[in-house]
């Protein structure tokens, strides 16, 4: 099972790679979700797919690892405030330049 998610991270992140490097900032903010979403999966797969009870006191058997589910909650958060913050950015930058298409914002003609 680890390896079946091993491998759809990597296809994630190679998706993600492909929309980040287009010249649509749709794209760019769509690649850098599914590359949010790759590292989520990441962590959780590197915790370990375990069985086991709830760590509270009093209990006994194998426990379940509880830090990387308080990682991949964090990065959730900080990934939808940052997704946030960019299509704010391409809306503001749209209303400016009536454009989503990387090349005009550039500024220089000469390249």
């Amino acid at each position: 099972m680890e390896t079946l998610i091993t491998i759809l991270v990597g296809v994630l992140v190679t998706v993600a790679t492909y929309l980040i490097l287009s010249r649509n900032l749709i794209r760019v903010i769509l690649g850098t979700s599914l590359l949010s979403h790759a590292v989520h999966l990441l962590i959780m797969t590197m915790g370990g797919l375990k069985t086991g009870k709830v760590p509270l006191l009093g209990g006994e058997g194998p426990y379940v690892d509880a830090l990387p589910q308080a990682l991949i909650l964090t990065a959730i958060v900080i990934s939808f405030g940052v997704t946030a913050f960019f299509l704010v950015l391409v809306y503001r930058s749209y209303q400016e330049s009536r454009t989503e298409d990387l090349d005009p914002l550039r500024g220089s003609n000469n390249e």
